[in-house]
């Protein structure tokens, strides 16, 4: 959540036994040497400040000396794991330059700055709580998504990777005007990150949960929408909430695709984007059944957003399949089936539409 906004605090579900063999299953599980709980233990921390001066809401950690020793060879660990498999040979070229606080938001989050100390290239990784509903939005990420998601967890602790990219909000207020941005590819991008996003039930993509990727192509640049934020898989009761179009701060990209894109060549694209995502849907069978099946049983989110979210999709669907559904997952791979053309597909107790 940034500056300034005003959101009530999502709830934090805990990861059944189900879905934690699942992701054992999947090596997404790893024995981690420092925790969530042990980057709390800090005796001070500061704010850290933009290149502007101002204050970017993070808190700049500061630990005892042997303590900090200690948690921050840690994380250097945990840094190759992610990125290398954990090959410890690299270990001596790496340090820790910052582990910063995120004050504001739902997870809270800490952030770990590696630099390498033989070119001065810095990278970065999240330490996180692990919340189900944000496991679940990364693993589909993984399966539906054209992008590649790499985290890990150890109990209740999660360790996501970065990802590279302008934030939306910085791209919408520095980018747009841009006399190389090339319009009608962003535009169509967006349409297609917007249906992933409502195939798939990501919510509250407003432009700060979002980067954009600029890949220069032999004419002009390609564009990428990457979702960063995972909170609100599955997790609201409003349609709209899924649908990045509909938030505010993403209007200037709207309009932008009003302007350009007509309505015949918007449902061309997201016809294309959904064959995409049925393709990889296709490609993993075990692995989505699995998933499914945890996904189906499990509570990510409160009864009344489970009743509002049914609700509104049953009547955009006119599919009385919905009223059946008892838990967000259901409800997930049941619009999945549906906007993928996979009526196999709907979870077995949601086959039969009377």
């Amino acid at each position: 959540m940034k500056k300034g906004s005003v959101q009530q605090k999502k709830t934090f579900y805990p990861i059944s036994e189900e879905f934690r063999e699942y992701l054992t299953n999947y090596k997404r599980s790893a024995d981690l040497p420092v925790h969530y709980e042990n980057l709390l233990q800090s005796v001070d921390s500061y704010p850290l400040m933009n290149a502007k001066n101002e204050d970017t809401l993070w808190q700049t950690m500061v630990y005892d000396q042997h303590y900090g020793r200690e948690i921050f060879e840690g994380l250097k660990k945990i840094y190759v794991l992610l990125r290398s498999g954990g090959d410890v040979n690299i270990l001596p070229n790496l340090y820790v330059d910052r582990v910063d606080y995120c004050t504001f938001g739902n997870t809270k989050p800490f952030r770990i700055r590696i630099v390498n100390q033989y070119n001065d290239n810095h990278d970065y990784f999240y330490v996180k709580k692990a919340d189900a509903s944000r496991l679940y939005g990364l693993e589909l990420e993984q399966i539906l998504s054209p992008n590649e998601i790499n985290f890990q967890i150890d109990g209740d602790t999660l360790i996501e990777e970065h990802i590279i990219g302008v934030p939306g909000d910085d791209f919408i207020q520095n980018f747009l005007d841009h006399s190389d941005l090339n319009e009608v590819r962003l535009a169509k991008e967006f349409i297609k990150f917007n249906e992933r996003c409502f195939v798939r039930l990501l919510g509250d993509m407003r432009a700060y949960n979002y980067v954009v990727e600029m890949t220069p192509d032999f004419e002009q640049n390609q564009y990428r929408v990457r979702a960063i934020d995972f909170d609100q898989q599955s997790y609201e009761g409003r349609r709209s909430f899924y649908l990045p179009q509909f938030f505010k701060n993403n209007l200037p990209v709207v309009n932008l695709c009003t302007r350009l894109i007509n309505p015949e060549t918007s449902s061309q694209y997201q016809r294309e984007e959904r064959t995409l995502i049925k393709r990889r849907f296709n490609f993993s069978p075990t692995r989505i059944k699995k998933l499914r099946q945890s996904m189906c049983q499990d509570r990510i989110s409160s009864d009344e957003k489970v009743r509002r979210l049914r609700t509104e999709l049953g009547r955009l669907y006119s599919d009385t399949r919905f009223s059946k559904c008892e838990t967000m997952g259901e409800i997930t791979f049941l619009n999945i089936a549906l906007a993928l053309d996979l009526k196999e597909e709907a979870p077995t107790r949601l086959l039969s539409k009377n």
